[in-house]
């Protein structure tokens, strides 16, 4: 069913886009990304596109002219050089730099795809999301090449091309700041791997030829053409690759747009990103949308401790952030942030995790712009909804659908639910997925006739205002990033001392969620400190559990599953 031939009636949402949201959109005018960036580009040639800050003040910028430049001699270098074919995909794995946005529209010039990877993964963690996506070429920052060398030789990965967090400084700040990292802080660790770093690679590739060859890679790209495999657990299970392709993305962009159009001016905002680019909404929100309006992105490698981005902060005129709960909530308990809160905050949006109503609140108090809660999925690249920024807001929902977007509610027997009442979020639009990259079956159990199923639950009030209630399954929520209970079971099951786990998620006033680990002991002797390494081991940060209790037994069903919900309702008392 095309968008046009829904019923009116059920999208009461509408009255609420006034004269500021256009319902219907152009379908969008760019056959692909790169000939949209590469537009922008030409516009705002001369102007400071992205400029990385690190936590003392020191910084590096690239221009619009500059990045449309090592974009072409990367995409010449991973065509030409690499020999690699179009829709080969090419692995990211680095925090916010100069270096990110280089690279990924390199690979997206080239005809390839981007799989965007978390720099933190274990090797365990890499080796999944390399061989699940067939990446031929890796991108990593230097920090972490040791990892990656556990692995390389269990991927098909033929190229690695490593580079540093103040690659593109200015040459005296990058040494200086290089060598603080190398040599006093001792974070460089040493490899033995055949490698090309970054900047040889660009220049081999402007030895290749110019824009006009690179323009033949991507000329005929379309909207059905893969851009990005962006992994996640999806609703259920391991890591996935969400297909996201030009088109889905490309939408999107014009759905964020049509969205914040009210706060967006183009050529004038400065946006702060401090949430990860390899996540998929600053990926899309951040880089993308804000590079389409010719916005000045003030990039910071890691937010944590929140005192790394004062200068940031300080000494840019941010016009524009996004982050999560608990980003928001730890600016507003530094002292340096109340004393002297920014002053040319047009808007703040949050997302990845539900906004606190008390920090959204003390954020507009004290800041005197709107922080705007929106809802979205990897799936979705990412956006679905929005809380209007040009009327009253309605505190503690996900706002309206954006832009030729439809979502429906529904039972367990897939019938629609009446306003007010509780249902699965289901989600058609131009900006859903291609599906998940080589699993048909688990595509099939998320796509639907076109919807696609979130497996969260919702309720919509009369006037279409939706509100996250629940979610359908046992998903944990870290810091807007999804942990999933079966993988970090299957890790601790692996020891040898335990017998069975069973995890679930807790609520933090940190974090949202933390994950909070049940075991059973098959040898008495095992420790906490045991378990603690294990995990550090073979999980990432966030997926690891901050709280372990050692029991006897299991809550199970008589078919011996472990019943999640028996923990949960411990904890919070249900």
């Amino acid at each position: 069913m095309e968008y046009a031939e829904r019923d009116q009636e059920q999208r009461p949402w509408l009255s609420q886009y006034g004269n500021h949201i256009e319902e219907m959109l152009s379908t969008p005018s760019h056959p692909n990304l790169p000939s949209a960036v590469v537009e922008a580009a030409k516009e705002y040639a001369d102007k400071a596109a992205f400029t990385t800050v690190m936590p003392n003040g020191m910084y590096g910028s690239l221009s619009y002219a500059q990045v449309d430049e090592m974009s072409d001699a990367f995409a010449l270098y991973l065509r030409k050089v690499l020999a690699l074919e179009p829709g080969d995909r090419v692995a990211l794995q680095m925090p916010n730099c100069l270096c990110y946005p280089v690279t990924m529209l390199g690979i997206l010039k080239a005809g390839c795809v981007v799989v965007n990877t978390n720099p933190l993964y274990t090797p365990e963690e890499m080796e999944h999301q390399f061989n699940d996506s067939g990446a031929k070429a890796v991108v990593i920052v230097d920090l972490f090449a040791d990892k990656l060398e556990k692995v390389l030789d269990e991927t098909d990965i033929e190229h690695v091309i490593t580079m540093r967090v103040p690659e593109f400084f200015p040459p005296i700040v990058k040494q200086i700041t290089y060598g603080v990292m190398k040599y006093w802080n001792r974070a460089i660790p040493s490899h033995t791997m055949d490698v090309t770093r970054l900047p040889a690679a660009l220049q081999k590739g402007r030895n290749e030829g110019g824009s006009e060859d690179v323009e033949e890679f991507w000329k005929d790209l379309t909207h059905d053409d893969l851009a990005l495999l962006q992994y996640t657990g999806g609703t259920t299970g391991v890591a996935k690759g969400a297909m996201l392709a030009h088109g889905n993305l490309l939408w999107n962009l014009a759905q964020i747009r049509a969205m914040t159009a009210s706060h967006l001016e183009k050529g004038s905002e400065v946006v702060l990103t401090a949430l990860p680019l390899y996540h998929i909404f600053a990926c899309s929100v951040n880089f993308l949308t804000m590079y389409l309006v010719g916005a000045r992105n003030i990039l910071v490698p890691s937010p944590r401790p929140i005192q790394r981005v004062q200068r940031a902060i300080e000494n840019y005129d941010i016009t524009w952030l996004t982050g999560v709960n608990t980003l928001y909530n730890a600016l507003l308990n530094e002292e340096w942030f109340i004393a002297y809160p920014p002053k040319h905050i047009k808007a703040a949006a949050g997302g990845g995790a539900a906004m606190h109503h008390a920090v959204v609140e003390a954020w507009e108090e004290m800041v005197g712009a709107p922080l705007t809660e929106g809802y979205g999925l990897t799936e979705a690249s990412p956006a679905v909804c929005f809380q209007p920024l040009h009327t009253t807001r309605h505190s503690n929902t996900i706002g309206i659908p954006v832009p030729m977007t439809d979502i429906k509610l529904v039972d367990e027997e897939d019938n629609l639910v009446e306003p007010g009442e509780a249902g699965e979020l289901c989600v058609r639009g131009p900006q859903v997925m291609q599906g998940y990259w080589e699993r048909p079956e688990e595509t099939a159990k998320t796509i639907k006739d076109g919807w696609l199923y979130t497996g969260d639950v919702a309720e919509m009030d009369e006037e279409g205002t939706f509100k996250i209630v629940d979610r359908k399954k046992d998903m944990i929520l870290v810091s807007g990033f999804n942990v999933y209970p079966n993988e970090i079971e299957d890790v601790l099951s692996r020891h040898d001392k335990v017998m069975e786990a069973a995890v679930i998620g807790v609520p933090s006033k940190k974090s949202g969620e933390e994950v909070q680990a049940y075991i059973v002991k098959r040898d008495e002797s095992l420790t906490r400190q045991e378990v603690e390494d294990h995990c550090r081991e073979h999980l990432t940060g966030y997926k690891r559990p901050k709280t372990i209790e050692f029991r006897e037994d299991l809550p199970k069903t008589p078919i011996g599953k472990i019943l999640r919900r028996e923990l949960r309702d411990e904890v919070l008392g249900d």
